[in-house]
């Protein structure tokens, strides 16, 4: 396999109900994470993005989403989210800047 131009890290912590820090497993990351997924195939992006999931990313105030090489954070990720993260950063180089984490979280 071809090293990727972008690593997506999709944060799937799971505190539990009731956790005074949340989890982004609340928060409804497994359908960003499974966005991701169906939309990278049907945009035939293996070799070019990998995906991973991954425990806490820091802040909780998830579902958070994370894009290197540029260190990109993104919060509270919906589904509805992924289409945008894919064709503007991923796909057209540009981060999207209304789901960019404050600069002072990350």
């Amino acid at each position: 396999m071809p090293k990727p131009e972008k690593h997506v890290f999709v944060c799937v912590q799971n505190r539990g109900p009731g956790h005074p820090r949340g989890s982004c497993m609340q928060s409804g990351c497994g359908e960003v994470f499974e966005e991701f997924a169906f939309e990278a195939q049907q945009r035939n992006l293996n070799g070019k993005v990998a995906f991973t999931t991954t425990g806490c990313l820091g802040p909780c105030n998830g579902p958070h989403v994370l894009v290197y090489p540029e260190g990109v954070m993104y919060g509270r990720v919906s589904k509805d989210d992924v289409k945008a993260i894919i064709e503007e950063h991923l796909l057209g180089g540009t981060p999207v800047a209304r789901l960019q984490v404050p600069p002072e979280v990350w």
